[in-house]
C-alpha cells in the first residue's frame, strides 16, 4: 500500500495532481517552471518542478553538473525524489534520494552526507522532523535526557566526540537511505518505467535540459512554462512561452 501524498519522506507518485506529475499511454508527464530570475529570496536562474514551487528549501537549478556526477541537480529533483516517491526537501528525504542517486550514477555520496552533517547537523538543524527522531534512540540515549537540539548535540560530541560523532551520523544517513530503497522500486514500477534504466534515463534527460537551458539563455526568455516526458526508450522537454513551443528530445539509450 502507498503512503499518503503528505507521509514525510515517502510520497504515493499516483496522488499528485496532473500539473505535478501524470501518467500517459506511453510514460510520464512532470510539470516544470522556468525563471530568469525567481522571487524566491534567492534570486537564481534556472529551473523547477511544480512539484517544488512552494517549498522554501528548493532552489532553481539548471544544467550545471559536479566534477563527480554526470547529471544536474535538477535530475536529481526529477529521478531520485519526485518518480523515486520522496518528498523534495528534508533531510530524511534527502538521505533516501542520495541513495538512489549513488546507486543511478554509481557514486560514492558518503561526502554529501558528511557535509550535512557538518553544516546541519552539528548545528542541531534537522527539516522535515525532529532532531530526537532523526539522529534515532541510541545516539538519543547517551544525550542524557536533553530536551534542546543544541543540548543535544553538545553532549553527544562531549560523550563522543566531534569526529567520532560525525561518522555515527553518516552512517545514520546511510541507514536512511537503504531504507528507501524498496519504496523507489515501488514508485518507478507504478509509473510504468523501468527502476533498472535509471541511468540512461538521466543521461537522456541531462541532455534534453542542456538542451532547452541553452536555448532559453540564448532567447534570454524571462519565464516559460515546461512539460518533462519520460518512457522506456525516450525523454523530451516542451519549453512552452510567448513566442511559441521547443521541444528538444533524446533517446534513452539502452545498456
Amino acid at each position: 500500500m502507498q503512503p499518503g501524498r503528505d507521509s514525510y519522506p515517502l510520497r504515493d507518485v499516483l496522488a499528485y495532481p496532473p500539473a505535478v506529475l501524470e501518467r500517459e499511454d506511453h510514460g510520464i508527464r512532470v510539470g516544470v517552471r522556468y525563471e530568469r530570475e525567481w522571487q524566491d529570496g534567492f534570486g537564481a536562474r534556472g529551473w523547477k518542478l511544480n512539484h517544488t514551487l512552494a517549498d522554501p528549501e528548493i532552489i532553481a537549478s539548471t544544467r550545471e553538473t559536479g566534477d563527480r556526477i554526470p547529471t544536474s541537480v535538477f535530475v536529481h529533483d526529477v529521478l531520485d525524489h519526485l518518480l523515486s516517491g520522496f518528498a523534495p526537501s528534508g533531510h530524511r528525504a534527502e538521505a533516501m534520494a542520495l541513495a538512489q542517486l549513488g546507486e543511478r550514477t554509481d557514486s560514492d555520496i558518503r561526502g554529501d552526507y558528511e557535509q550535512m552533517v557538518r553544516e546541519d547537523l552539528l548545528a542541531g538543524r534537522v527539516v522535515g522532523e525532529s532532531l530526537e527522531r532523526f539522529i534515532g534512540p541510541w545516539l538519543l540515549a547517551l544525550a542524557h535526557g536533553k530536551k534542546t537540539p543544541a543540548g543535544i548535540i553538545q553532549t553527544l560530541c562531549e560523550r563522543m566526540g566531534k569526529d567520532r560523532l560525525v561518522v555515527r551520523l553518516v552512517e545514520r544517513f546511510e541507514t536512511l537511505g537503504h531504507e528507501g530503497h524498496h519504496h523507489a522500486r515501488g514508485s518507478w514500477e507504478v509509473l510504468g518505467l523501468p527502476h533498472a534504466g535509471r541511468a540512461s534515463i538521466g543521461l537522456a534527460l541531462q541532455k534534453v535540459l542542456s538542451q532547452a537551458d541553452t536555448d532559453v539563455q540564448r532567447n534570454d526568455l524571462e519565464q516559460a512554462e515546461a512539460h518533462i516526458r519520460i518512457s522506456t526508450h525516450r525523454v523530451s522537454l516542451e519549453v512552452i512561452h510567448p513566442g511559441g513551443r521547443r521541444v528538444f528530445a533524446a533517446d534513452v539509450k539502452t545498456p
